[in-house]
């Protein structure tokens, strides 16, 4: 049996692995150099940073999406400041806080010290941002209203990429276990995530590696988005 990612490679999903995970090269340095231990090290100190630095940046965030709403109720001509347009447009771009039934998906690592099968490597025991990103993918496409990821609303066009040992979502860098939240009708969210190949291959994974995957329903409520609606692109030389 091949390993996740010899399988994805041949389906093409390679190519958008290349582009999702900014460090795919540390994750392959940190495979020659692990030397069979864990890719993940139990870092707690580490971890604590993270989830200090995240917090502090969402409460930064916080502030200026208060500050970016007052800008704007000042500027907007007499009468128009809650007009019904704007919260249209904000429902219609997946931006407006939203609440209901869906699903709520947990991925994380293999528990240290898993045996290795055949046709995997110790890259196959954590959770890349491609595993996350195809949990997303999939749950779009199965008419999700609205999603979170960790503690963040995501729209269409965000992106989730791994920085070392850590998911980075909007600036924020995260620990796993990693979780998506979806509103949205939860059969046909389900149905398409048991539809998705690149899904299909993780859960292959975690039934030959233990890594964590669960999906479960629940009722929900997402904020609005408080991200740039900016879009940025290459341009060639």
């Amino acid at each position: 049996m091949a390993g996740r990612g010899s399988r994805l490679s041949r389906g093409g999903a390679a190519a958008v692995a290349g582009v999702l995970c900014l460090a795919g090269l540390l994750f392959a340095t940190s495979a020659g150099t692990a030397d069979g231990t864990d890719l993940r090290e139990d870092d707690d100190d580490l971890r604590a940073v993270v989830l200090e630095e995240s917090s502090r940046v969402a409460t930064l965030e916080e502030r200026v999406a208060a500050a970016r709403a007052e800008v704007d109720a000042l500027a907007a001509p007499p009468g128009e400041a809650d007009a019904g347009p704007s919260e249209a447009l904000a429902a219609a771009g997946q931006t407006a806080p939203v609440s209901g039934e869906g699903l709520v998906v947990v991925l994380a690592d293999a528990p240290r010290g898993t045996v290795l099968g055949a046709g995997y490597d110790l890259q196959d025991t954590v959770v890349h941002s491609q595993d996350v990103q195809a949990v997303v993918n999939a749950l779009w496409r199965g008419g999700a209203e609205g999603m979170g990821v960790m503690d963040q609303r995501v729209i269409g066009t965000t992106a989730v990429r791994c920085v070392g040992s850590t998911l980075r979502v909007q600036g924020r860098y995260y620990p796993p276990p990693y979780r998506v939240e979806a509103v949205g009708d939860p059969e046909a969210l389900r149905a398409a995530l048991e539809a998705s190949p690149e899904v299909a291959l993780y859960r292959q994974a975690s039934d030959d590696l233990g890594l964590v995957y669960e999906v479960s329903e629940a009722d929900l409520d997402l904020p609005a988005y408080g991200g740039t609606l900016d879009l940025s692109w290459a341009r060639p030389a």
